[in-house]
């Protein structure tokens, strides 16, 4: 194909209807999808001979936290036949459901369930939308930006109750005096250097 020759793919891409701004990023094929046309559009890339997007390999999130729409729901599908990836990515916000495609693709559903549980991505039809990686009664969606680094609650096991108990986090603040002196600084010996120097005071 000539330098100046346009790309068939991206040519093809800006014909399905509901995908937006086909481009090249990284050498890789990446569009925008409307959320209200997702499912027509993903349908379309994965039966028109064109695209052959035969397989979903991730569905993913990514937060935003100061846009109106904070997340970015983002596609990675793959066509076997062509050799070819591809990555859409839908925008949405905390409440707004994205278009489940587990019918076009029943392997979304793991992907699915674990967008919601660290995001809080909703998706409409998708009838398994449970907690998949986090833990049974487990509060907010540890990869969102405000998510605090400690978590809102800590796991232990009761000895006394026989049972596994959730609770505030405490942290406890006599154990967190840091010393960033590294360990090596300050050292002249190391564990087996007791033959050379005394090899070396001897020749002195």
């Amino acid at each position: 194909m000539a330098e100046d020759a346009p790309d068939p793919m991206l040519a093809a891409l800006a014909e399905v209807p509901g995908l937006s701004d086909p481009r090249l990023e990284g050498g890789e094929y990446v569009v925008d999808a409307a959320r209200e046309t997702l499912l027509g559009a993903m349908r379309t890339l994965r039966d028109d001979p064109r695209f052959a997007m035969a397989q979903v390999m991730d569905i993913c999130g990514v937060d935003w936290p100061d846009r109106a729409e904070r997340f970015d729901v983002v596609y990675n599908l793959l066509s076997v036949a062509l050799n070819r990836r591809l990555r859409v990515i839908v925008r949405t916000d905390e409440t707004t459901p994205v278009p489940s495609v587990h019918t076009l693709w029943p392997a979304a559903t793991w992907w699915e369930r674990e967008a919601w549980d660290l995001f809080g991505i909703t998706f409409a039809g998708q009838p398994d939308l449970c907690r998949i990686l986090t833990d049974y009664g487990f509060e907010g969606h540890p990869l969102r930006k405000d998510f605090p680094l400690t978590g809102y609650v800590e796991t232990r096991y009761d000895e006394e109750r026989k049972q596994v108990v959730y609770e505030p986090v405490q942290l406890a603040q006599d154990w967190r005096s840091f010393d960033f002196i590294s360990p090596w600084e300050g050292v002249t010996t190391l564990p087996g250097d007791e033959k050379l120097h005394r090899t070396r005071a001897g020749k002195e």
